[in-house]
């Protein structure tokens, strides 16, 4: 196991969708461990495969904070079967060094995933949790969709990311989020 260069923005395969998983094999496994190893060697509150190269429905979140014990997670061919509610919330990714803007999320959502062993699972994450947001921003990875796909402002965003020596935002890659919008509308 080892810690991983991660591929910074603006490298293409960040928005390349990845493949399913057919096993979870010891090829997996390694991978879930070289994943957990780079995401805390970063500092990191979640990893996507394609985050360090690999193209597989993988990643790992860990939202312990300093005074908990570890407590990663491993999701493996997630898929997100319902969400709720929207929040906006202060995001960054660690395929952006030091760069955050405001995003907008589910404030509510519910996982399917296998585990490391292939045993599948449901999680719940509610309330704009940073579990629930940081499900989101990772299974966007595994699409090739980015944080920055879901900002507030894109204009306040491309300042930032200049400010980080960063390329701007890809206009076509912006998301339209009917639903989030009028939800966000009601909570004005």
């Amino acid at each position: 196991m080892a810690v991983k260069r991660v591929l910074q923005y603006g490298e293409k395969t960040l928005r390349e969708p990845s493949k399913e998983v057919n096993k979870v094999s010891k090829k997996i496994v390694d991978l879930v461990h070289d994943l957990l190893e780079t995401m805390y060697a970063k500092n990191g509150v979640g990893l996507a495969a394609p985050q360090i190269g690999v193209n597989y429905r993988v990643f790992v979140i860990d939202v312990s904070t300093d005074k908990e014990p570890l407590n990663p997670l491993v999701f493996i061919n997630p898929k997100i079967i319902k969400k709720s509610g929207a929040i906006i919330a202060q995001e960054g990714c660690i395929s952006f060094p030091e760069a955050y803007t405001d995003v907008k999320r589910y404030k509510n959502v519910m996982v399917k995933a296998l585990d490391v062993h292939g045993k599948p699972f449901i999680l719940e994450a509610k309330d704009g949790s940073l579990l629930a947001r940081a499900i989101q921003h990772e299974n966007d990875h595994l699409d090739g969709i980015l944080f920055i796909d879901h900002c507030v402002n894109r204009f306040e965003t491309n300042d930032i990311l200049a400010k980080h020596k960063l390329p701007p935002i890809e206009e076509d890659m912006l998301l339209v989020e009917k639903d989030l919008d009028e939800e966000l509308g009601k909570n004005d």
